[in-house]
Formats: structure tokens, sequence, C-alpha cells
């Protein structure tokens, strides 16, 4: 038999009153604890903790808690009158007494909770009778007749012959699936668009093309190749990722562009270590590197970094951080005017992410001094703006298990959760990683109940 909720003493605090508050709200909708807790995306300890008064939930949360339990927003007004404008007071808010912190998750099926999000629809059920959906709406219909309702019945149509728009607009798509991929990750609707964009730049390399725009073309289907990739890597399509890349390297080379060229086999090499294959990723990075004067400081910058994070994977201390002093020298270098524009995104920001990572696997599998990589991991951090979520989540949630493994686990915490912010928003196969990383490094800490909540949170944001 269930053991009966005890009691609450709603006049002890407001706190107490808050918590009574949303106990009363949880019984009119006949919910559970362990029923509310993932419809809020956060564990039934947690709801069980703010109904006893133990734990103070950020305003986020609340303001999920009153949709979920169609309160008319009676609880954020509460939470107005009884926790104020804490949150906004410090960073750390949510962290009195080093306590944990939980916040609403923004789960849902196809972002970062699989591995195999992007496994694509098959089959069809009977023809759709669209004068009964029109007529009935969406229950008239099973969720794979509404594939059916959208499918395109014609191919995409191909110009008979390659005119200087048709390159500008494979460019201008490429620009648009490498802003998705970066604030959102790659997997989901991303990695749909991003396959489907491919298929339509490969068809048009067999077309009548004017020999002057040839290269031309060759290169915007090699950077729609290095972008499609990137999508897939991120969503672990890796054999897909590898063909894209494949591809990319191949237009590059006959298109006779050394910067994508460069940037194909940077990303090659990244895929490669990723996977656990570093010795592969040295040798793509080293590819890059042949004729390194057709290259400008920034791509240099880039490659030496993969080395760097090739060697890091091999436990090589001098080697990694020889390459760490290459890449610095030669971003010390960079002149953003000689970089294709689609460079930009290398910044300092991006650079400082790129070897912390590298003197992140020093720390950990070598014994260095993490202080290293932690000061970079900061700089990446601070640096990365809202376009680039998952840049700033994947080097927030690094920060956060070096600081876990080798520093102060209380700060850890503390970045762990400000990474959560942002993983939540974003599909990421990666990001997940690093997350069950972190839960990991948190597990060496079972006497630290913020550790415990923080791995309850992440649980509830990745599957196993």
């Amino acid at each position: 038999m269930p053991q009966p909720e005890k009691p609450l003493n709603p006049d002890s605090s407001p706190e107490d009153w808050f918590g009574a508050e949303v106990r009363y709200w949880r019984h009119r909708q006949g919910l559970k604890c362990s029923e509310l807790g993932p419809k809020a995306q956060v564990s039934r300890s947690i709801i069980e903790k703010v109904e006893k008064g133990t734990y103070r939930p950020r305003r986020a949360l609340v303001q999920e808690l009153d949709l979920i339990l169609d309160t008319g927003g009676v609880l954020d007004r509460s939470w107005g009158m009884v926790f104020g404008d804490a949150d906004k007071s410090t960073p750390d808010a949510d962290f009195p007494s080093r306590q944990g912190a939980e916040d609403t998750i923004q789960v849902h099926e196809d972002r970062i909770l699989g591995r195999d999000s992007s496994t694509p629809l098959s089959g069809s059920s009977a023809p759709v009778d669209r004068r009964a959906f029109l007529a009935g709406g969406l229950a008239a219909l099973a969720p794979i007749d509404l594939i059916s309702l959208v499918t395109p019945t014609t191919a995409p149509d191909i110009p008979g012959e390659i005119r200087l728009r048709d390159v500008a607009l494979l460019e201008r798509v490429a620009d648009t699936i490498h802003r998705m991929d970066n604030e959102h990750g790659g997997g989901g609707l991303v990695s749909e668009v991003a396959s489907r964009s491919l298929t339509w730049g490969v068809s048009l390399l067999p077309v009548k093309c004017p020999e002057p725009l040839r290269p031309q073309l060759l290169s915007a289907v090699a950077r729609l190749g290095i972008v499609v990739g990137a999508s897939q890597f991120d969503a672990y399509a890796h054999d897909d990722a590898r063909i894209s890349f494949r591809l990319a390297a191949e237009c590059a080379e006959e298109g006779g562009d050394w910067h994508l060229r460069a940037k194909t086999y940077s990303f090659m090499a990244r895929q490669a270590i990723w996977v656990g294959d570093p010795d592969t990723g040295l040798t793509d990075a080293e590819k890059g590197l042949v004729r390194s004067d057709r290259i400008t400081a920034t791509e240099r910058a880039m490659l030496h970094t993969a080395r760097a994070r090739a060697f890091g994977k091999m436990g090589d201390v001098s080697n990694t951080l020889t390459a760490v002093g290459l890449a610095d020298a030669a971003f010390e270098q960079s002149n953003p005017s000689q970089d294709p524009p689609w460079m930009a995104y290398y910044d300092h920001s991006q650079h400082h992410g790129d070897t912390a990572h590298a003197l992140y696997d020093l720390s950990i599998r070598a014994e260095q001094d993490p202080a290293r990589a932690s000061e970079r991991f900061e700089i990446a951090v601070e640096g990365h703006g809202d376009a680039f979520a998952r840049s700033r989540a994947i080097s927030r949630t690094k920060w956060a298990s070096l600081a876990m493994a080798k520093e102060d686990p209380y700060r850890a915490v503390t970045l762990g959760h400000q990474a959560l912010d942002d993983v939540g928003k974003i599909t990421s196969c990666r990001a997940a990683d690093d997350l069950r990383e972190l839960s990991r490094f948190a597990a060496r800490h079972p006497a630290m109940s913020e550790a415990a909540d923080l791995r309850e949170r992440i649980a509830a944001t990745v599957s196993p």
C-alpha cells in the first residue's frame, strides 16, 4: 500500500505556504508527484521538496507548473510574493547555502533524449482523404496520414542549365543550415532540412554549367556538404556525415578551393577524434595543413587545434601543448578581412573553447593542471552568444565536468545547471554525451546532495 502524504504546515513560513499551494493544485488535477515531475521535466523529489518548503524553484519552473496544473497563473503570482526577484540578484540565486537547483527542462521527442532521433519515417496508411481532413481537422487523421498529406508528389525542379542565381541559392541555403545547426543543434527538423538540401545540391552537379561558373558551383556544393555533414555529425548520423564530408572534399579539390578543403578536413578530423579514432583525426588535420601557405592564419589555427585535440585524446602531453602553442600563434596572426565569410564563427571564443577541449583531455587523462583548460572554457562561455548556444552549452558542460573531477564540485553544480539551461533548448547528441560524462563525474560525490540533484536533472534531460 502506498504511504499517505504527510500533512504540510503552510503557516510555518512563506515557503511552506507556497509549497502547500503547489500540493493543493496538484491534488486538484489528481496527479502524484511522480506524475507531475516528468510533465514539468523535473524529478519527483524536486516536486516533493518544493511542496515541503525546502527547495526554492526558479520562476521558469513555477510558470511551467501553472500551465500543467491550469492554475490561471496563481503559482507565478505567489512566487513573486514569496521569493521576490531573488533569481535576478545573482547568477547563483538558486544555490543559497550551496543547495542544488532545478528548472524546467524543455525536452521533447527528437530532441536530446536519444541517439536515434533522426530515424526516417517509412510506410503509409490508406490514401489521405483531403476533404475529410479539411472537414474533420487533425483528429480525422493518424500522424502517418499527416506525413503523406504534406509529402511532395513531384521531384524538385532542376534547371536545364546552371545560372549564377542557382549558385547564390546554394550559398544561402548553406548559411541558413549553418545558423540553424549552431542555434538548435543538428537533430530533428534541422537534420531533415539539411539532408534534403544536400540531395538537391548534388542533383545540380551533372547539370550543364558554363565553364567560368563551374568552380563556384563546386564550392557552393562543397560548403553545403560541410554544413550538412556537421549537422549529421552532431546528430550521430556518422556514416551520413562521412559521405557528406567526402563529397565536400572532392568538390573542394576539383574546384581548387583550398579554404573549403581545409575546413572539410578540419571537420573530418573532429569527427574521427570524437568517435574514438584520434590517429585518423590527426592524419586528416595534417592533410588540411598541406600547402598551408594557401590558407589563412585563422584556418591554420583551426587545423592546429584539431591536431591538439587528437594528441590530447592520445594523452600525449608534449605534442598537445606544442599544437596548442602553434594554434595560439596562428590565431594571433588572424585577420578577419582575409578569411572567407563562413570562417567568421572561428573567433576568440571558438578558439579558446576548441583548445580548452584538448587541454581538458590532458587534465583528465594525464593529470595535468586543470586551470589552463578552465580559463579557456570560461572565455569561450562568456563570448558565445545565443547564436552559438550549442558551443556555449558544450563548453560549459566540459568546464563543469573538469570542476567536478578536479576542482570545486560546488562550482561544478552551478555550471552544470547553467549548461542544462542551454542544452534543454537544442538537439545535440554530442551535448547529451557530454552531460552523461558530467553525471558520471558527479557520481563520485555520493554524499553531496547538490551533485545528486544535478544527476537527477541530467537524467530527466537525456536518456541513459
